[in-house]
C-alpha cells in the first residue's frame, strides 16, 4: 500500500544540493538532476525544484517573472496588473515536456519586463524594492496567481513531484547557468502543492531547505512587520524573506546575516575577542525574532554567489566540497560526487559557519 503524508515522517527527510562556479563558468541542468537522483529516497514525490542563475544572459536586464496560474482568469487579472506597473518585452508559456510523474499542473507562464519608468518614479521607490512589493502584491492579493520566481537572468522550476521528474518536465538539460540549486521534498507538516515546492524565491534570492522551523510563528511575525506576507503554507518561505530584509535592505554582509539566523550561543560570544562580540552581541540583540531555531541546512542562491548555513547544532546533514573553481554541496556526498567524482578538498561544515562562495 502507498504510504500517504502524514503516515511516516522522516526527520532527515528532504534534500538540498547545489553547484557554484566563481569563474562564471555556465553548466546545464544535467548535472544537478543526476545529482538529485541518488537522493530520492529523501522525498516522497511531493515536492521539487530547482534555481538557476545566468540562464537569461539575452534579456539578462530584465526581470524574469515565473508565474502559475489557476486558470485563464487569474492569468487576465494578474496580466492586467503586470501591464499597468511593467514594461513587458516578452511573454511565452515556459517550455516543458510531458512526464509521466507529473500530474495536475497549472498554467506556467514567463515575462521579461522592467518597471514601467513613469509608475516608478511615481512610487518614489528604488527599482528592486518597487518590483518586490509587485510580488508580494500578486501573490497576496490575486487568487490564482503566483510569482514564483522575479529575478534577473535567473529562474526557479519546482512542481509536485520528484526532483528529478521535475527537472525532465522543465527541460532543464537545455539550460544553462553559473549556479544551481536544488531541492527534494519530504513534507511533513504542510501539503505538497506546485506553490509550497523549494526553492522560495524574491527577487534574486531563492532558498532551499531540509528541516523544520520551530520559531516560525516569531520569524513570521517580526518579518511581516516590514511589508512581507507569508502565505504560501510552508514555514520555508520566511527564510527567503529574512535574507532580504538583511542583505538587500538593510545592507548587512551575508555573514553577518547568517549571523542572525544561525546566532551562536551567548555564552560563545562571551569568550570571543571584544570586537567580535561586541559585533556579535548588536546582532543577537537587536534581531532575536529573526533567530531560526530548528534544526535546518539551507542553501541560498543570488545572482553572484551561493550560501550554504546549517542551524548552529547541525541537525541536519550537510556536506561541502570544492573542485578548481567550483562549491558543491549537498545533504549527502554521494550527491556531490554524482557531479564530481574526484573533488580537490571535502568537508562537513560546522553548525552555524556559512560557507560562501562568490563570482571573481
Amino acid at each position: 500500500m502507498n504510504q500517504k503524508e502524514g503516515q511516516i515522517r522522516i526527520p532527515a527527510g528532504c534534500a538540498i544540493a547545489g553547484v557554484f562556479s566563481r569563474s562564471g563558468e555556465r553548466m546545464d541542468g544535467s548535472a544537478i538532476m543526476e545529482a538529485m537522483t541518488v537522493m530520492h529516497d529523501r522525498s516522497n514525490g511531493l515536492g521539487g525544484g530547482f534555481a538557476a542563475y545566468g540562464i537569461y544572459p539575452e534579456y539578462r536586464e530584465l526581470y524574469a517573472f515565473h508565474v502559475f496560474y489557476d486558470d485563464t482568469a487569474a492569468k487576465t487579472r494578474c496580466e492586467e496588473f503586470l501591464d499597468r506597473h511593467f514594461d513587458i518585452v516578452n511573454l511565452s508559456k515556459i517550455p516543458v515536456r510531458k512526464v509521466k510523474a507529473i500530474t495536475g499542473e497549472p498554467l506556467i507562464w514567463r515575462y521579461f519586463m522592467n518597471p514601467h519608468p513613469g509608475r516608478l518614479a511615481d512610487s518614489q521607490l528604488e527599482e528592486k524594492e518597487y518590483t518586490a512589493r509587485c510580488v508580494i502584491r500578486i501573490n497576496r492579493e490575486f487568487t490564482g496567481a503566483y510569482v514564483f520566481s522575479s529575478g534577473k537572468n535567473m529562474g526557479v522550476f519546482k512542481a509536485v513531484g520528484f526532483p528529478e521528474d521535475v527537472g525532465r518536465f522543465y527541460r532543464l538539460e537545455e539550460y544553462a547557468g553559473h549556479c544551481w540549486t536544488a531541492h527534494g521534498r519530504y513534507p511533513t507538516n504542510t501539503p505538497g502543492w506546485w506553490g509550497g515546492a523549494h526553492p522560495f524565491g524574491l527577487l534574486d534570492y531563492t532558498i532551499v531547505h531540509n528541516g523544520e522551523i520551530s520559531s516560525y510563528d516569531a520569524n513570521r511575525r517580526w518579518i511581516e512587520m516590514f511589508g512581507y506576507h507569508c502565505s504560501l503554507l510552508t514555514d520555508t518561505e520566511v527564510i527567503t524573506y529574512i535574507i532580504d530584509y538583511l542583505h538587500r535592505r538593510l545592507g548587512l554582509t551575508l555573514e553577518e546575516a547568517a549571523a542572525v539566523i544561525a546566532a551562536p550561543f551567548w555564552q560563545e560570544i562571551e569568550a570571543m575577542p571584544e570586537e567580535k562580540k561586541q559585533q556579535l552581541t548588536y546582532l543577537r540583540s537587536n534581531f532575536s525574532s529573526l533567530l531560526v531555531t530548528g534544526p535546518f541546512s539551507i542553501l541560498l542562491g543570488y545572482q553572484s554567489g551561493m550560501m550554504a548555513l546549517n542551524d548552529r547544532l547541525k541537525l541536519r546533514s550537510m556536506v561541502a566540497a570544492e573542485k578548481g573553481s567550483r562549491l558543491y554541496v549537498a545533504s549527502e556526498e554521494s550527491a556531490i560526487r554524482k557531479m564530481e567524482p574526484q573533488p580537490d578538498r571535502i568537508w562537513a561544515p560546522a553548525g552555524g559557519e556559512p560557507v560562501i562562495a562568490a563570482l571573481y
